[in-house]
């Protein structure tokens, strides 16, 4: 099995079961609210399941079972202390996802125990190192809604229900070709987009696409001391980058507040350690982070053409300054390259996915396009096909730059929009789409009607316009047409179906018609 049939597998699995919990939620309340509590009780599933796969390790030679270990004053204060060190974290016994199974099995079950569960889960991280990673993680979950049921009973019903439904997605996260999170966040707003009020595609990549992301700024890089995305959304993209290279450090920004939870749920999701992420939350253009540090790898699906300040003063900021020019306000697109480029490491390696509009317009744009190009910090140029993207049907562009470029005095274009396998609602890139990619890139070479390795001498020429079918032409030639040869063609039809004519009309005569 291919892994792009494996992920459909999956992904298939997944989605009948978010559909079943979705059809108990949906006669309750919007699909951009019931989406909350589907993501927030996998993620309390996942965290529960954490502590008790940890304290079954811990209490191995002690014969005992994390109930009886409790019991224990001294036993529970080592398992405490344990458990904050390891995971950041702990949860009691009785508040444990499968403690409360058994409750709602035994029909004993009530949703202040869920709350209470949770509130303990966030309380059991204050003062400690992972605070701030699991604060207001569960704030859109909100248990005391009276769209969840009128009273406590009918509230207790619905979410035993849906935690039951729940307890049957696998994770297998060694073999899982699908960001559970992600993917199920994509799949919600998908089915029930009408309401939703937000777009998916805004931020969350196709599996595909970060698969390419992920391979281009990992060649040659098998450890990564960091890598970093400025618009992390779930945070599927960082982890994609952790499949193709050891990475030590994920760093990210996220705007919505909503995401940014989410984006960190994944990483813990993902068994990345609460040490060893540094997810925030606010605007990256006009309140950056992370700007006292440099990153090995930069990935990123900015908003596409977003609207920003574009205030005066960042000319005197150090990531837009020397450009000479600020990105338009309507056209946020070169801000988060310049945002990016400054926090490239000087051996580091950027991949960002933006609309087509980069590569050609002018104004400010062309000016700071110009100087990217001039400083050799662009290495490639690739063009997606169009409608691979939830929300969006224009066709996309992956720009790859490096800082430093001693050898390289061209640039690499890559024409892939032609290859794809067409779907229902979205096109989709195939194993061998993403392969060819890939493996163009590393070599570096001009293939016919697929790729150019275009001099900067020729890109000046043009006045440092990068629309690929400029450089990469795909223009196929019809073969010509034989003018005798279908004028004998049409003669031969009309007697043939002269000869049909004339059988028809002896077949009506004989049944008297």
């Amino acid at each position: 099995m291919s892994v792009s049939e494996k992920q459909q597998e999956q992904q298939s699995s997944l989605h009948t079961k978010l559909w079943a919990i979705a059809n108990d939620l949906r006669g309750n309340m919007e699909a951009n609210e019931f989406k909350n509590y589907i993501l927030g009780l996998i993620f309390y599933r996942y965290l529960s399941e954490k502590v008790e796969v940890k304290a079954a390790k811990l209490l191995e030679e002690d014969n005992l079972s994390y109930e009886e270990a409790w019991e224990d004053e001294e036993y529970r204060l080592a398992l405490q202390g344990e458990l904050i060190s390891d995971i950041g974290y702990f949860i009691e016994p009785s508040s444990l996802y499968s403690t409360l199974l058994k409750a709602i099995e035994d029909g004993n079950f009530d949703i202040e125990m869920l709350q209470g569960a949770i509130n303990d889960i966030t309380e059991s991280t204050i003062g400690q190192q992972s605070q701030d990673d699991f604060d207001h993680l569960f704030d859109d979950m909100d248990l005391t809604s009276t769209k969840l049921g009128r009273d406590v009973k009918s509230r207790s019903k619905l979410i035993a229900k849906v935690m039951s439904k729940i307890a049957d997605i696998p994770f297998a996260h060694d073999d899982s070709e699908i960001d559970v999170l992600g993917d199920a966040y994509e799949y919600l707003i998908s089915q029930f987009a009408a309401n939703a009020g937000k777009k998916a595609g805004e931020f969350y990549t196709p599996q595909q696409v970060s698969k390419i992301l992920a391979k281009l700024v990992t060649v040659g890089r098998k450890d990564l001391r960091n890598v970093y995305d400025p618009t992390c959304g779930s945070g599927s993209l960082l982890l994609r980058v952790a499949k193709e290279s050891n990475v030590r450090k994920f760093y990210g920004q996220e705007l919505t507040s909503t995401t940014y939870n989410l984006a960190r749920m994944n990483m813990l999701l993902h068994d990345v350690s609460y040490q060893n992420f540094d997810i925030r939350n606010a605007n990256t253009l006009e309140e950056p982070q992370h700007m006292d540090m440099t990153f090995d790898a930069i990935v990123a699906n900015p908003p596409y053409s977003a609207n920003w300040s574009a205030d005066p003063k960042f000319m005197d900021d150090p990531r837009f300054s020397a450009y000479g020019k600020l990105a338009p306000k309507s056209k946020a697109d070169y801000a988060f390259i310049q945002h990016m480029i400054y926090q490239l490491d000087e051996k580091g390696t950027m991949a960002v996915v933006l609309p087509h509009g980069v590569l050609f317009r002018g104004a400010a744009e062309g000016t700071i396009r110009k100087y990217l190009i001039e400083k050799n910090y662009l290495d490639a140029v690739i063009g997606l096909p169009a409608n691979i993207f939830f929300g969006t049907s224009i066709p996309t562009v992956i720009l790859v730059f490096k800082k430093c470029r001693e050898k390289s005095n061209d640039i690499l274009f890559i024409d892939g929009s032609n290859d794809f396998e067409k779907g229902k609602n979205q096109n989709v890139l195939r194993d061998s789409d993403v392969e060819k990619i890939v493996n163009t890139y590393i070599e570096r070479k001009t293939v016919d009607k697929y790729s150019y390795l275009a001099p900067l001498s020729e890109i000046k020429e043009n006045d440092y316009n990068l629309n690929i079918p400029r450089y990469v032409d795909t223009f196929e030639e019809e073969e010509p047409i034989d003018i005798n040869e279908v004028k004998n063609k049409i003669a031969t039809l009309d007697e043939e179906i002269a000869a049909i004519d004339k059988e028809l009309e002896s077949y009506l005569k004989e049944l008297g018609i």
